[in-house]
């Protein structure tokens, strides 16, 4: 796929992808899709079509598998409506009960033990148990798990089952953390033995059919413990191209669209009375990461010096012209240890060249960067081949697909430079894992975060967090371009949709449509 880069108004031909990031939004692939059948079965024969509702996506899951790189469509369709945590991290972004019916911790902060809620059933129809909490927890802990939250839960020294209702995690450390990383854990029914093709959850919906490259439906479940949803069913269909999801929408194709690409886009939905258009708040990042183990990346002030280099405000404009943030670091308005630090490395291409001299570059140097071959990647690395070079740095542009990203980059550590977009909230802790992707390792940091897990308060642990951040972006650990915006568009007889792109997840179970 490519796209015609204009410094002043992108072409969007062709958008795929995830989130890029990290697992378990890690990098998603969509096949391609031209005409979309309904999926056969109850969704599409016996409920209501009015009752059921269509979701226009552009990120297919890779599998069904949250811990084997599925990607950000992964955590769209089946976050909290397939499966349930013992926690959930709602669309406001607080950390509430799920699958817990109460917990305690003791006086040292080293022991949890958890109560189950009573009368929960799995799809297939065995009772939720502490068995398959334990279980599940160990899934995403495993040495095979490829889920991005693996670091964050390895303090967990044991998890023990005294009776099937409780569970006892013993920590090797405090982890003022535990509750929100364990919104990331899927409880899977012990008994499923593979499910990157199934799935058995606790939650309000079960899977009917996933059409690879086209659509994937689901239904209530009767047995469901809580609250029974608002519809009949849901069938997320995916799309390669943006124009293409666009015109089923306007067309009544599909019923929303979970995230906007473009300002162009939005044009057809604004000020149509046909249709809804809401803004909420995003924590996906456009990001150059830097292998910092690399020579010259391994240098800071290199580093820096190319993200002086760079108008992100320009950037941005052409991008998404009045939508997005500028945030100067990884994190986002949404974390609590933001602050605004644009004002660190900003656009300055004198300085940059003061920096490139100092640092033994007076003439530039080359370096290739690997690019993702859906947009905005491709666009974006356009563009910063062009303000680069204005320093005397040569980028040698190198797309690649999602899946040879995740291989390359992701897992082998194989690049100089790449484009990514990371859409997890909270994430400033990859920072703290020299052994993550990108590299970065700066020893007052790791402390720093690995410090904050162990604070008595959260106000002890924000403050830490906070400094951290500074850090990263005077290190410029990587070159954060900028935030995307959140906006979801829908039918206007289309209601109780989430607005917020906090780890990308979409609940579903409130949407309702009305004639």
């Amino acid at each position: 796929m490519t796209s015609k880069f204009s410094p002043l108004r992108p072409a969007w031909s062709a958008l795929t992808t995830t989130s890029a990031i990290i697992t378990p939004a890690i990098v998603t692939t969509a096949i391609a899709v031209s005409t979309l059948a309904a999926p056969s079965g109850a969704l599409a024969q016996e409920a209501d079509p009015q009752a059921v509702i269509t979701i226009g996506s552009l990120y297919e899951p890779q599998n069904l598998d949250n811990t084997a790189g599925a990607g950000q469509g992964i955590n769209e369709a089946f976050n909290g409506n397939v499966y349930e945590g013992l926690f959930v991290l709602t669309d406001e972004g607080d950390v509430e009960p799920r699958l817990v019916e109460d917990y305690e911790i003791s006086e040292d902060g080293l022991t949890y033990t958890f109560t189950l809620k009573d009368g929960v059933t799995f799809h297939s129809g065995d009772p939720l148990t502490a068995a398959d909490v334990k279980s599940s927890i160990e899934r995403v802990t495993a040495e095979a798990s490829a889920s991005s939250r693996k670091r964050t839960l390895a303090t967990i020294e044991s998890v023990e089952t005294p009776d099937d209702r409780t569970v006892v995690v013993t920590l090797s450390e405090p982890s003022i953390s535990l509750p929100y990383n364990l919104s990331y854990v899927w409880i899977v029914n012990d008994a499923a033995s593979d499910i990157s093709n199934s799935e058995d959850g606790t939650g309000p919906y079960e899977l009917q059919e996933w059409r690879r490259g086209s659509a994937l439906s689901m239904v209530p479940f009767e047995e469901y413990w809580g609250e029974a949803p608002d519809n009949g069913g849901v069938m997320f269909r995916y799309f390669t191209d943006a124009t293409a999801q666009n015109n089923a929408l306007l067309t009544g194709g599909v019923d929303i669209i979970t995230s906007i690409q473009s300002p162009d886009a939005l044009s057809q939905f604004t000020d149509n009375p046909d249709f809804t258009v809401s803004e909420g708040a995003s924590t996906t990042k456009e990001l150059m990461a830097f292998n910092d183990r690399v020579e010259p990346f391994d240098d800071p002030q290199v580093r820096a010096a190319l993200a002086r280099a760079v108008d992100n405000g320009r950037l941005l404009n052409a991008i998404w012209g009045d939508y997005g943030t500028l945030i100067g670091s990884f994190v986002p308005p949404t974390d609590p240890w933001y602050v605004d630090l644009t004002h660190v490395n900003a656009y300055d291409p004198d300085s940059a060249r003061e920096m490139l001299a100092e640092a033994g570059y007076p003439d530039g140097f080359s370096f290739t960067l690997d690019t993702p071959d859906y947009d905005p990647h491709p666009i974006v690395a356009q563009f910063l081949q062009n303000e680069l070079s204005k320093v005397g740095v040569d980028v040698q542009i190198n797309i690649i697909t999602a899946n040879e990203w995740y291989t390359k980059i992701y897992q082998q550590h194989d690049f100089q430079a790449t484009l990514q977009e990371h859409v997890n909230h909270r994430d400033i802790v990859f920072y703290g894992n020299p052994d993550f992707y990108w590299g970065y390792d700066n020893p007052e940091v790791t402390q720093l975060i690995a410090d904050s897990e162990r604070a008595e308060s959260t106000e002890q642990q924000t403050e830490m967090l906070t400094e951290a951040n500074r850090i990263i972006a005077e290190d410029a650990a990587s070159m954060w371009l900028y935030l995307y915006p959140q906006i979801v568009v829908s039918a206007a007889n289309v209601t109780g949709y989430p607005v917020n792109g906090l780890n990308s997840q979409f609940f579903v179970a409130d949407i309702e449509k009305t004639q």
